[in-house]
């Protein structure tokens, strides 16, 4: 059997029953994070925009618009749940696999993906947490092969989340291992993503992870009609190691296939890129430590490994169209805000507090610096220069949030979660209660819409 078609088999044949009850845990832990993202950036720039677009179009209401209640076409409305989600760079993270991980933001697309078309199958929670475990799996496989680096210039969430959504939607509609493969043949030709959306802080960095959700069930529906593709999109001549990777080791693509599920394995603690978080670690460090008037801080170093230092969010803090995203992908603008409100979330990326002239203040005296070896990374220190010549410094090996190595309790998640509901002000406090407790017991639930209908 070829490595194809043992990953198409791993789509048609994994069960319920054959997965670890860890990887279970962990996939509900997952779509709850996803759900408070997706309620925080209901309103987010351009995400009502989408919405109303999408209302437009009309056609078929068969899945919802989670907060706006807007129905439509799954595809359309995946696209515009897994948009909201991504709104505030908030949702899960970081592609593992065996012994390595790789930068990616996998949930965004995977988690919108199976509740839109759970929601309009009428599917089982057992369902559903089977079909996102196999595509968070099938795209962490993907990820962690690649070799990726933002050097490389395409967008990831664009490339191996259109496959995780394709599985993920295969799964669901219940094609057979032929329908599956010509899928994932037919989504080879939607992959693409550019990461000057990001260096360019505008509006559309979020639509590679979202047109991922919308081409997965796209390709899963054409296939489920009997339209074919490539015959081997991942190892094919042509296919997408080919076509997107330079430094790829698929000698892990399919070990332990349907005996370790993978996934992101970081719930974010901060409202930001993940590449600012040892540098907000290590603020909030001095701040939650020592009393500090922040009038009197007369300058801020921050030292960085040279390839955060000269990457996207390294760079100079300047306000575009979208203030929000300028402030998430900034380490200045994060380094800053940690020291003055003790904490990231999305409230303090408001207009108001990205121009609240103590943030730029904090802003003009800090200098970051590429002062750790890059063997070193993700760590970073801050150091904090008073008048009076008094030093704070701290220091982050490895920032908050990965599941192994400093994860968030259970708790916390579930904080973060309600954090996010409540700035959204949108779905009630008591619906999302009731949100929270359906998906800790998934797999108890026979239709996925007792969860969707508390969501608008």
């Amino acid at each position: 059997m070829s490595v194809m078609e043992e990953l198409v088999a791993h789509v048609v044949e994994t069960r319920f029953d054959s997965i670890d009850k860890t990887s279970i845990e962990r996939a509900k832990w997952r779509i709850l994070d996803a759900l408070g993202c997706l309620m925080a950036g209901a309103n987010a720039a351009g995400c009502r925009e989408t919405a109303e677009l999408v209302k437009r179009w009309g056609g078929a209401g068969e899945a919802t618009i989670l907060v706006h209640g807007i129905r439509g076409p799954a595809l359309n409305v995946a696209m515009a749940n897994s948009l909201m989600t991504r709104s505030f760079d908030f949702e899960p993270v970081e592609a593992e696999g065996e012994n390595k991980t790789s930068p990616a933001h996998l949930s965004g697309t995977t988690v919108p993906t199976a509740l839109t078309l759970a929601e309009r199958e009428g599917a089982s929670g057992r369902e559903l947490l089977t079909a996102l475990i196999i595509g968070d799996d099938l795209a962490s496989r993907l990820g962690v092969a690649s070799g990726f680096d933002f050097a490389l210039g395409w967008d990831n969430t664009g490339t191996i989340n259109a496959f995780g959504a394709t599985a993920i939607a295969g799964k669901l509609l219940k094609l057979d291992a032929k329908k599956i493969s010509n899928a994932f043949g037919i989504v080879l030709n939607q992959l693409g993503g550019t990461m000057d959306l990001v260096w360019d802080k505008v509006m559309a960095f979020k639509l590679p992870i979202a047109l991922a959700a919308r081409n997965g069930i796209f390709s899963a529906e054409l296939a489920g009609q009997g339209f074919t593709g490539v015959k081997d999109p991942f190892l094919g001549n042509h296919g997408y190691f080919s076509l997107y990777c330079r430094n790829h080791d698929i000698s892990g693509l399919n070990r332990n296939l349907g005996k370790r599920f993978y996934a992101d394995c970081v719930i974010k603690p901060y409202s930001a890129c993940r590449a600012t978080h040892s540098s907000i670690d290590s603020a909030l460090k001095i701040v939650r430590d020592n009393a500090i008037d922040i009038e009197k801080i007369a300058e801020i170093k921050v030292h960085l490994t040279p390839g955060v230092l000269n990457g996207f969010t390294g760079q100079p803090f300047v306000l575009g169209e979208t203030p929000q995203i300028d402030g998430a992908f900034s380490i200045r603008y994060t380094v800053a805000t940690a020291l003055v409100r003790k904490g990231i979330k999305p409230g303090y990326f408001t207009d108001e507090c990205i121009r609240d002239p103590r943030i730029r203040r904090l802003i003009d005296r800090m200098e970051l610096v590429a002062a750790i070896p890059a063997e070193r990374a993700p760590a970073a220190e801050v150091r904090v220069l008073m008048d009076d010549g008094t030093l704070f410094k701290a220091e982050t090996a490895y920032p908050r949030g990965n599941i192994y190595r400093s994860p968030l309790s259970p708790d916390e998640i579930r904080a973060k979660y309600r954090d996010n509901v409540a700035y959204s002000q949108t779905v009630s406090s008591q619906n999302a209660e009731k949100v929270l407790d359906l998906v800790e017991s998934l797999e108890k639930i026979d239709d996925v819409r007792e969860i969707t209908r508390l969501l608008v």
